[in-house]
């Protein structure tokens, strides 16, 4: 009897250790997307449709845009936050890519990341720049879509000057 429960505790003390593991050290945890920073976008006339988007849907805006703020899932303590911000059509910002859109992805591990996307071959448009709320590098997709990944300093940063739509 002795030795199944010898059996059973080391089994029980696997499976807890196994499972305490995967709790602390999950799959996905290395360089890789977060989640979404910010989607920004061509229009002719951003100030207008700023205010249209104030007026009609209650978004609080400043001057770039809006900040979305919201709540991490794993700690729900925490704050996280998406820019939704338009740009003059004529901004070069975007190139070179051609597209009316930029999607902005919040990213862990940037450099790491960015080793691994050298080693397969795809090179970021310009260098990481450095800003008091994060790092930035761009990069184009296979459709020709320009991204920019940003890793912020800290996970509850937002954008200076924003104003959230709390």
């Amino acid at each position: 009897m002795k030795k199944f429960t010898l059996i059973g505790l080391l089994c029980a003390a696997f499976l807890l250790g196994y499972g305490f593991s995967r709790l602390t050290n999950p799959v996905n945890s290395g360089p890789r997307v977060t989640g979404i920073g910010g989607i920004f976008f061509k229009a002719k006339d951003p100030a207008t449709l700023k205010a249209w988007y104030s007026k009609n849907l209650g978004i609080r805006m400043s001057g770039y845009g809006s900040t979305f703020e919201w709540h991490q899932g794993i700690d729900s303590t925490k704050k996280g936050f998406t820019s939704w911000a338009p740009f003059k059509e004529t901004t070069k910002y975007f190139q070179p890519s051609e597209k009316q859109f930029m999607i902005n992805y919040r990213v862990e591990g940037l450099d790491q990341l960015l080793a691994q996307m050298k080693a397969a071959g795809i090179i970021p448009t310009d260098s990481i720049a450095k800003t008091s709320y994060g790092n930035f590098v761009h990069l184009m997709d296979p459709e020709g879509n320009k991204i920019e990944l940003w890793e912020p300093i800290t996970v509850e940063n937002a954008p200076p000057g924003s104003v959230t739509t709390k």
